[in-house]
């Protein structure tokens, strides 16, 4: 009796789960379609009101918006504990597997926390030397600074957009090769090695660059500004302004980038909610960040070598997928975390030897020699002498 009711409630079952399993993927669309609808919202209300008028950006106004814009990140960390412990449109159901084609499994609210805040400090941190790329574009072309908030703008609009395909396209290729986590795998090593043997100096002219010399291809290029507008008319001809050069160069510059980071979150999640939200939160406080970090980036001297053993760890993490010796996520976390903090602690316990200088009091003015000091009060005044006349 209870065989035969157990044989006949069991495909009952299997169904209801595959039909909710099926459902949630179809609902998942909505919570992405959610996320964009708030973060367009977000930067609507950011270019349409706080920056209306352009106006160079304090340090102040830029420390004040990477502090709103961490704080979004961090309480949309909140949102996801909540949406995946609750499987909120399917969230946290069916999540690949890296390295097993086929093979799903189910993320928790507390796990998909840990990891959305991971791959957040990654994508910020490997930020950092787009920050400086940004800068050296921006000084070349001479983009006033009152007009970089609008380059950097849509800049983030275009970054949104470019790493949203790219993660599609990544999430797909991790469902149907095992071999991917190589690929991505030897990115991050080579990307690794190239970091730590790149000097510090090492800045291209962008007025020299291919991407330069494509755009004078199409469009005409002047060295005038025209407000904030990209294009301009001169004699009837339409030019592109530097605006749109500096715009071109830094979106080109975020998908080389891009390149490195998205694989990098991948090595910690295959989940593309994880890794599109943490991007998207991480690349919109870039602007602020930018505002904050352009001036002092090379305070930080130990954050790129952090930074380098992490996209060592990591290749080598995804390197090691299919093998005994694979690392366990929350090992990977830890590793990381640990790399970063390291990183940012050792910068500011032992500053370099130029910020110490700086800092140092100055020696004061030797005093004048007993000889030098009764020779200089005999000697007569010119100007007395004058006025005596």
């Amino acid at each position: 009796m209870l065989t035969t009711l157990l044989t006949s409630t069991l495909p009952v079952a299997t169904e209801v789960l595959e039909a909710q399993r099926h459902l949630g993927e179809e609902y998942k669309v909505f919570a992405y379609a959610g996320f964009i609808g708030i973060i367009l919202t977000i930067l609507l209300l950011d270019l349409g009101v706080f920056h209306r008028k352009a106006h160079e950006v304090t340090a102040r106004e830029a420390i004040r918006w990477t502090i709103v814009w961490v704080s979004c990140a961090l309480l949309f960390n909140v949102a996801v504990y909540f949406l995946y412990e609750h499987h909120v449109f399917g969230l946290g159901l069916e999540v690949p597997v890296l390295g097993s084609p086929g093979t799903t499994m189910t993320v928790r609210g507390f796990e998909a926390a840990k990891l959305y805040i991971t791959g957040y400090l990654i994508e910020e941190s490997l930020s950092m030397d787009n920050v400086f790329v940004i800068a050296v574009i921006l000084g070349s072309l001479g983009i006033p600074a009152k007009y970089q908030h609008r380059v950097l703008f849509w800049g983030i609009m275009g970054a949104v957009v470019m790493r949203g395909l790219m993660i599609f396209v990544g999430v797909t290729l991790i469902e149907h090769f095992a071999w991917i986590s190589y690929v991505f795998g030897a990115v991050l090593i080579i990307t690794a090695v190239r970091m730590a043997f790149m000097g510090e100096d090492e800045q291209a002219d962008p007025s020299k660059s291919t991407i330069f010399r494509l755009i004078k291809r199409f469009i005409p290029v002047t060295t005038k500004f025209d407000g904030q507008r990209f294009f301009t008319r001169m004699e009837g001809v339409l030019h592109a302004t530097p605006l749109l050069v500096a715009l071109v160069m830094v979106e080109f510059t975020d998908l080389i980038f891009a390149v490195d980071s998205i694989p990098a979150i991948f090595a910690i999640t295959a989940d593309p909610f994880i890794v599109f939200t943490s991007n998207i939160f991480a690349i919109l406080g870039l602007r602020s960040l930018y505002f904050c970090l352009a001036a002092m980036i090379r305070h930080f001297r130990y954050v790129k070598p952090a930074l380098v053993l992490v996209l060592l760890f990591i290749g080598i993490k995804m390197c090691l997928v299919h093998t005994p010796y694979k690392i366990d996520t929350d090992i990977s976390v830890g590793v990381v975390l640990g790399m970063l903090a390291t990183g940012v602690v050792a910068s500011l316990l032992l500053p370099a030897k130029e910020e110490k200088e700086e800092h140092a009091p100055a020696a004061p003015a030797p005093a004048p020699d007993a000889g030098e000091a009764g020779q200089d009060a005999e000697r007569p005044d010119p100007h007395a002498a004058t006025h005596d006349r």
